[in-house]
């Protein structure tokens, strides 16, 4: 090139152009879902409908997603002292995060449904907690512990009617003051410490009781997440064992209770939510139901955590599924949409058949929530043994259908700006909380040996559909003589909670699901005609039918 010559650029931005990408995933009902909407209804939260898809156009929302967006992206920042020196113990948060717990506390996410006496009350919070989850997981923590602590309180019945109200309401107030002076409260939960983790018999913190009939405590709590929240209920060692109490952040006075938080967490996901280690120290509590059994009262608690577990977990994998599917609706490869290409159905089909039976069986639990509140002996003992296996395999599962999920999306889900990375990373969190899947397993050999009426609901469960499908019946003929409590069991409790989860799962497909769902699921799950990875059923499955159950 002459050096009197001087190369030019002469743009004309057609390479900023954009064809080829999907639009963005705005503007819809994410209630608009069959399998979301039909278990609803099955369930018995069929006048429920007009709200959820009230909050399904609010999930769906451009300005909604920016608040779960903001949420993350600007952590929650702890505050232990004043710009004077005092003590505060508080922790920020972006205003995006109060709008997301204005919005679920107003749809009656925490404590209402306690107090509405309409049946499917239960299954109608369920579905809307999963909506919810679909935009941003981290700020129903609180929501969940909210929800969850209204049956243990009730073991003091004074407790119970000075709190439950404001529990229930719909009302979200941010901020300590006086918990009587709130129109709205939240609680949380203080179980573990460094030394138990879930072994919480080995908790060290201490509790005393006092002249004027309440406790103190002194310790130092490894997990406590919404450290914010108005109310805790926490385990200490009391002379008699033990025990649960509850400790309010402010005390009836107004003054400030010791609760001194030492740092936040610094978590793989779930990153709008804080989560804390709090030290008591001569902190004033109160005892919730009997001195020395403490496990006894907080296991209605941990029920319904568990289950908020899995409705988590069915709407994570749900979230994902909903982008994948809206993703290669809309990429095209080789000149075809990734939707019609076949091994992109058979992916996508194998992952909708996954959600679906998340989803159903999720649901099936919160109805039997439902109906166990309202006195429902049989439904009570179902829920005690479905919800460890529910627990355990849901919860087990998203990390994998997500992953999944977000390779549909290539290069761009793992983009930050895709929102599936933020959903890959809260993937292992519900498998975690409230026991891990070694502790779930071994639950379900406790309900199987001390409780022989929660074995026949769930056997009463899957035999409904007997008959029905050859490959259920094989089965669950098959797990029933897995099911004999041999020296071995706690060395086989996972491959038997994983094959239970997996029965139950088709009895309510066979039941309740269109035949391709069905008839999937039984050949993939149960007679082994798939591959060890999504994306494997067999050549002759009813894609269409499959594909037709796609959320939006």
């Amino acid at each position: 090139m002459p050096a009197t010559e001087s190369p030019r650029s002469h743009p004309t931005a057609l390479t900023h152009e954009v064809t080829n990408q999907p639009p963005p995933l705005t503007g819809h009902d994410v209630a608009e879902d069959a399998v979301l909407l039909e278990g609803v209804h099955r369930e018995g939260a069929q006048w429920h409908t007009e709200d959820l898809h009230r909050l399904g156009r609010l999930v769906g929302g451009e300005e909604a997603q920016e608040w779960a967006d903001q949420a993350n992206h600007h952590e929650p920042v702890l505050r232990t002292h004043d710009r004077y020196g005092h003590r505060v113990d508080e922790v920020d948060f972006h205003p995006a995060y109060h709008h997301l717990m204005d919005t679920s506390v107003g749809a009656g996410l925490a404590g209402a449904a306690w107090a509405d006496e309409r049946p499917g009350a239960h299954v109608a919070r369920a579905a809307g907690f999963m909506l919810m989850t679909t935009l941003e997981p981290g700020h129903l923590c609180p929501v969940s512990m909210t929800y969850a602590v209204v049956p243990a309180l009730r073991h003091s019945p004074d407790l119970a009617k000075t709190y439950e109200p404001l529990l229930a309401s719909r009302v979200y107030e941010a901020g300590l003051r006086t918990p009587a002076d709130k129109r709205g409260l939240l609680a949380g939960m203080g179980m573990t410490e460094k030394q138990g983790g879930t072994d919480v018999r080995a908790n060290t913190t201490t509790a005393t009781e006092a002249a004027d009939g309440t406790w103190r405590l002194r310790g130092h709590k490894w997990f406590t997440s919404a450290p914010m929240n108005d109310l805790f209920l926490v385990l200490a060692q009391a002379p008699g064992g033990l025990s649960c109490f509850l400790v309010p952040r402010v005390l009836p006075d107004g003054s400030r209770n010791t609760f001194r938080i030492q740092r936040l967490k610094d978590k793989l996901g779930n990153r709008a939510n804080a989560s804390s280690e709090p030290e008591f120290d001569d902190t004033v509590a109160w005892l919730v139901g009997t001195e020395g059994k403490g496990v006894r009262t907080i296991i209605d608690m941990v029920t319904m955590t568990r289950l908020d577990c899995v409705l988590g977990s069915a709407a994570g994998t749900r979230a994902a599924l909903a982008q994948a599917a809206h993703h290669v609706r809309h990429r095209a490869v080789f000149g075809t949409k990734l939707i019609d290409q076949p091994l992109m159905r058979n992916v996508i089909g194998d992952l909708s058949v996954e959600s679906e039976a998340a989803t159903t069986l999720a649901l099936r639990l919160a109805g039997a929530a439902d109906r166990a509140q309202r006195g429902d002996a049989g439904e009570r003992a179902f829920l005690r043994l479905a919800t460890a296996v529910g627990k355990y395999w849901v919860c087990k599962r998203q990390p994998a259908a997500v992953a999944e999920a977000l390779e549909c999306l290539g290069g761009n889900g793992y983009d930050e700006a895709s929102g599936m990375p933020r959903l890959y990373r809260e993937a292992p969190l519900n498998g975690i909380w409230e026991g891990s899947g070694n502790v779930n397993a071994l639950d379900l050999l406790r309900a199987l040996a001390r409780e022989p009426e929660s074995f026949d609901a769930f056997r009463a469960e899957i035999e409904a559909a007997s008959g029905a499908d050859r490959r259920l019946d094989a089965a669950w003929q098959e797990l029933r003589g897995e099911l004999v409590l041999t020296e071995d069991a706690p060395l086989r409790a996972r491959r038997l909670i994983e094959r239970a989860a997996l029965v139950l799962q088709a009895s309510l497909l066979v039941r309740h699901a269109p035949a391709a769902v069905a008839d999937a699921f039984c050949a993939s799950r149960l007679d082994g005609d798939r591959g060890l990875a999504f994306g494997t059923l067999a050549p002759g499955t009813d894609f269409a039918g499959l594909l037709e159950r796609l959320p939006a």
